[in-house]
């Protein structure tokens, strides 16, 4: 089974805030609500991906169906991306210069390096990973909400389409040396696609 655009952000999603969620609650304490709605929407917007892909055949007799609930998404993904608005400002590491190194480089000499560290804080640089994600949710909903809407275009143009039969009728005339004249007719029929 192939993993659609819409569920590629939702796994790593889904675990970032996860871990969140799962530590405020052994705290019983609770959820933030820039996390919790974020948290929220993920969850139900991968279970809509999974829902999608196990009723394709389904779901693109009614592909406006579809657009209209991944257009909901795109507006619910806007919402929850604002209530993290607050993390883009953030920073989340800083760059400690370390104590200088002395490497030997055997017999062509030696070198001094000056020690860099990087110092990391966990949870915002997840938050802001979250917070990523929420865009690329947002964006791909939305390009899905387009493709499901051309597709729905596509399927209704479809079944506008009807056939008209058209019949012509030939009639030839033979004339023979007999004193009486037949008729035969040959009939032939076409279809029209309208």
């Amino acid at each position: 089974m192939k993993l659609t655009a819409r569920q590629l952000p939702q796994i790593p999603t889904i675990g970032l805030l996860a871990y969140f969620v799962d530590g405020y609650n052994k705290l019983n304490a609770l959820t933030p609500t820039y996390i919790l709605v974020i948290f929220i929407v993920s969850v139900l917007a991968g279970a809509w991906a999974i829902f999608t892909i196990f009723s394709y055949h389904r779901s693109s007799t009614n592909a406006s169906f579809v657009a209209l609930i991944d257009i909901l998404f795109v507006g619910a993904f806007i919402g929850a991306v604002y209530e993290l608005r607050f993390i883009t400002n953030a920073d989340c590491s800083h760059v400690v210069r370390g104590s200088s190194v002395d490497v030997s480089l055997g017999i062509f000499g030696s070198a001094s390096l000056n020690g860099v560290h990087v110092q990391v804080d966990k949870s915002c640089a997840m938050l802001k990973a979250s917070f990523a994600f929420g865009i690329l949710n947002t964006i791909f909903f939305f390009f899905t909400a387009v493709l499901a809407a051309l597709h729905g275009d596509r399927l209704g143009a479809r079944d506008k389409t009807y056939v008209r039969e058209t019949h012509s009728h030939r009639h030839s005339h033979r004339s023979s040396q007999a004193p009486h004249s037949r008729h035969s007719s040959h009939h032939s029929h076409r279809r029209v696609y309208v």
